[in-house]
């Protein structure tokens, strides 16, 4: 394929990923922004007004960063596995594995996808921050750096989930057993900075305090952690995993009996 099909074959993907979400929005764009209003009223509002303000900020000002990237994780994990397994339950995987389209332009395609409807909702659910608090951006280019780091490692981290998913069941074990623990427990309504010792070090082995922290330094200056470390760290393991999905595009392995 010349680079002229190449672009058409990644665009074609990338359209219908992004209409299969659009089209039905109260599905997939709606939920998230009900579910992180919900956060800003009862820990933002309800709690956080009982709270000291860390790091020289509000709680509400200090968790609204977290929130937006909980939903940016969940947003772009879920777009990805589900439509990757639907498309193997479907049989219309295999339409595109036939097809001379290359792996690699395969996988940007549905992580492209996932970026888009990460982003989509990271957008909307800073509008509906808006009216809970002011918006500050810092560094707005560390904001947009780690939002879509974010967005295309946990795009890719659904890709492999939908590549190995056998079942329904399958596509749900991640975010309810792996995901939900792991933001929780990154620093969304917290600063690890209060935690004891022990678990100060327990945390730092968690890459979801990573992302949080450096999406938080974007809006608000402050971190936890190293952001320079914390970018490599992200950029390090989307690489990696771009190149293990590669190797079981080529393999078939979960993909081909």
């Amino acid at each position: 394929m010349n680079s002229t099909e190449l672009w058409v074959a990644y665009l074609t993907i990338v359209r219908k990923e992004a209409i299969r979400y659009l089209r039905v929005w109260s599905q997939t764009l709606l939920p998230p922004v009900v579910t992180m209003s919900l956060y800003f009223v009862i820990f933002g509002g309800f709690i956080g007004s009982q709270i000291a303000p860390i790091n020289g900020y509000s709680y509400m000002e200090f968790i609204v960063p977290g929130l937006i990237m909980m939903s940016v994780i969940m947003s772009s994990f879920m777009h990805t596995v589900s439509s990757f397994y639907f498309a193997k339950f479907q049989k219309t995987l295999e339409e595109i594995m036939v097809s001379p389209t290359p792996y690699p332009v395969v996988i940007a395609g549905y992580v492209t996808g996932g970026v888009l409807r990460g982003m989509t909702i990271a957008t909307l659910v800073m509008v509906v921050a808006s009216f809970f608090t002011d918006i500050t951006m810092a560094h707005p280019l560390v904001m947009l750096l780690f939002a879509l780091l974010t967005s295309i490692l946990f795009s890719m981290v659904g890709l492999l989930n939908g590549v190995f998913a056998n079942s329904f069941d399958g596509i749900s074990i991640v975010p309810n057993f792996v995901l939900t623990p792991l933001t929780y427990l990154g620093g969304i309504f917290y600063s690890v900075t209060m935690l004891p010792p022990f678990w100060q070090a327990v945390s730092h082995w968690n890459p979801i305090l990573y992302m949080i922290n450096g999406f938080r330094y974007g809006f608000l200056g402050v971190s936890d952690v190293s952001v320079p470390f914390a970018a490599g760290l992200l950029i390090t393991l989307t690489v990696g995993l771009f190149g293990y999905t590669w190797y079981l595009f080529k393999t078939g392995r979960g993909l081909r009996a």
